[in-house]
């Protein structure tokens, strides 16, 4: 199978990338994603797994739903969030197994630098 071809992404494309990565690079968002992975709660519910207080929670809740990564729907006197796009997870699963194949490397050059 041939590899795709590289072609470099545009100025603006670039901005919007490292938005989206901004939204996720605060671990308080990343442990709501975590929750949520389960499929869609409310905010009580996420309020009891995350231990957050409602407000805190509420301001991430909205960053994250206007950067597109979660979706809100009322249900009753209830919201209801959910993942918009699951591919999410894939990219933390990513970032995960590139952080654990480094921490390896790093273990084994200092494993055969031990005396």
């Amino acid at each position: 199978m041939d590899e795709p071809t590289f072609r470099p992404l545009s100025p603006d494309v670039l901005s919007s990338v490292a938005d989206y990565f901004k939204v996720l690079s605060e671990p308080s968002r990343l442990q709501i994603l975590n929750c949520l992975h389960r499929g869609p709660m409310n905010v009580m519910d996420l309020t009891e797994a995350t231990g957050f207080s409602q407000a805190n929670l509420s301001k991430h809740l909205k960053i994250m739903t206007q950067a597109g990564i979660l979706t809100r729907q009322a249900k009753g006197v209830s919201a209801y969030y959910e993942i918009t796009d699951p591919n999410v997870f894939e990219l933390c699963r990513v970032v995960r197994d590139s952080i654990a194949d480094r921490l390896r490397l790093q273990v084994r050059s200092f494993d055969s630098s031990a005396v």
